[in-house]
C-alpha cells in the first residue's frame, strides 16, 4: 500500500487513496523489513506467519516489478488518477532529464534495483535457515546476475556516478540526485566505485551542510524549496549515511548525521518534518520547513534510529544468540549509553565513549559474552 486517506473525497471515490497501491518499492522493502525483524528477534514463528506474504512479494518482483522481462524493476501508471512516479520520490516532477524536462516512462528507478538485490540476498539467508538451500542458491544466483547487469547499465564512467534511472527507451538519465546513495545501503555498489559515489554526494551542489539534497544545485530543475527537486529529506539522508558506513566512510556518515540531527533543534519540540529547504548552510541561516510538510512524520523521526545504528555499527544476529557491534563515535558525540537494547531474548546496556581518536565500549548489563565487535564495513558482502 502507498497511501490510505479518509474523508469526503475518499468516501465518494474522487481520489484513488482508498487505499492506493501505486508504489514500486513497498513490496521489495517488505522483504527487507521481514529479514531485519527476524535478525533482531530470532523469532521463528515470525517467519512462519509472514513467509506466505514474502513468497508473494518474491513473485511480484519477477512478474509485476519487472514489466518487460529485462531483469530491472520498472513502473508506469495505468490510471489517469494515479501517480506518475512510484518510488519514494513520488511527485510528478521528481524525475528529470539533465535539461530539466520530465523523464518519459516506463522508468527503471536506480534505487529499486538495489532494493531487489538486497532483498534477494536477505531472503536467501532466511531460506537457508528454513532448510531450503536450493531456494537460497537460486536467489543468490539472481542477485549476482543483477549485480553485474545493473552495474553495466546504470554506471556512468565519465561522471563517476550512477544514472538516476533508465527511461522508457532504456537510456540512462544522468541527472545527479540523491537516489544512488541508497545503493550503498543496499550493497549493490562494487567496492572500487563506492568512493566515487560518496565523493559525488558530498560535493557542495549535493551536500548543503543541512543534509544531502534530493537534486543537485547545478541542475536546471533545482529549487531548494521544492518538494523533491532540491529539498532535504531526513529519511533519505539516513539511508545514505547507513550506506556510507557500510562501505567504510564513517566520517562522511557522521557528517550527514550531524547535519540532520542538528537541524532538528530548529523545529518545534525537535520534531522532524518530512523535509526542509536545501539552502546552502552559512553562519546566518537555518533549515526552513517545507510549506505543508507533515510534522512529525514517522520516517523522518525514524532517521535518528538509523543514525544511531550507524554510529553503533549495530548488527544483530538473534537467531544465533549474538549481537555484533562496531562503534564509531564522531567528535561531537563523546559518550553514549544505549539502554535496554533487545536482541532476541537478550537485553543489554552498552556504554560507548571516545578515547582520543578511538571509540571504546563496554557491556554494562547483559551477557557480555554475547556481544562481539565485527566490522560494519561489509561493502556488498553482508548476506552473501
Amino acid at each position: 500500500m502507498h497511501e490510505l486517506r479518509r474523508g469526503e473525497l475518499a468516501h465518494f471515490k474522487l481520489i484513488p487513496h482508498t487505499p492506493y497501491y501505486g508504489t514500486a518499492d513497498a513490496t521489495i522493502l517488505y522483504l527487507i523489513v521481514l529479514h531485519n525483524a527476524w535478525r533482531c528477534t530470532g523469532d521463528a514463528e515470525l517467519l512462519a506467519q509472514f513467509m506466505p506474504a514474502a513468497e508473494k512479494c518474491l513473485a511480484w518482483i519477477d512478474k509485476y516489478g519487472d514489466r518487460d522481462g529485462d531483469g530491472f524493476q520498472e513502473y508506469q501508471t495505468r490510471s489517469s488518477a494515479g501517480y506518475e512516479n512510484m518510488g519514494w520520490k513520488d511527485s510528478g516532477e521528481a524525475l528529470v532529464y539533465p535539461d530539466g524536462t520530465l523523464v518519459k516512462g516506463p522508468k527503471a528507478l536506480v534505487e529499486l534495483q538495489g532494493y531487489v538485490y538486497d532483498a534477494w540476498l536477505r531472503m536467501a539467508q532466511i531460506f537457508d535457515a528454513l532448510g531450503k538451500p536450493a531456494r537460497a542458491r537460486s536467489l543468490r544466483r539472481k542477485a549476482k546476475a543483477l549485480f553485474e547487469r545493473f552495474n553495466k547499465a546504470f554506471w556512468d564512467e565519465k561522471s563517476g556516478f550512477y544514472a538516476f534511472c533508465l527511461d522508457g527507451e532504456k537510456k540512462p538519465v544522468l541527472s545527479v540526485a540523491s537516489n544512488p546513495g541508497h545503493l550503498l545501503w543496499s550493497g549493490i555498489v562494487p567496492p572500487d566505485r563506492a568512493a566515487k559515489v560518496v565523493k559525488r554526494l558530498m560535493k557542495p551542489d549535493m551536500w548543503s551542510g543541512w543534509g544531502i539534497r534530493t537534486l543537485s544545485a547545478d541542475h536546471p530543475a533545482y529549487n531548494p524549496h521544492s518538494y523533491q527537486n532540491g529539498a532535504v529529506w531526513p529519511h533519505d539522508n539516513a539511508l545514505i549515511a547507513l550506506g556510507f558506513r557500510r562501505y567504510g566512510f564513517a566520517d562522511e556518515a557522521a557528517a550527514v548525521a550531524r547535519d540532520i540531527s542538528g537541524s532538528a533543534g530548529y523545529f518545534t519540540l525537535h520534531q522532524m518534518p518530512e523535509l526542509y529547504s536545501g539552502l546552502q548552510r552559512d553562519p546566518t541561516n537555518f533549515p526552513v520547513q517545507y510549506l505543508g510538510a507533515n510534522v512529525p512524520q514517522a520516517w523522518a523521526a525514524g532517521s535518528c534510529f538509523s543514525f544511531l545504528q550507524m554510529c553503533v555499527g549495530f548488527q544483530p544476529d538473534a537467531p544465533a544468540g549474538k549481537l555484533y557491534i562496531d562503534p564509531h563515535l564522531p567528535d561531537w558525540v563523546i559518550d553514549l549509553t544505549v539502554r535496554d537494547l533487545s536482541v532476541g531474548d537478550q537485553m543489554f546496556d552498552i556504554h560507548i565513549w571516545r578515547d582520543g581518536e578511538a571509540t571504546r565500549w563496554d557491556v554494562e548489563k547483559g551477557d557480555a559474552a554475547k556481544v562481539n565487535q565485527r566490522s560494519y564495513a561489509t561493502g556488498p558482502d553482508r548476506w552473501v
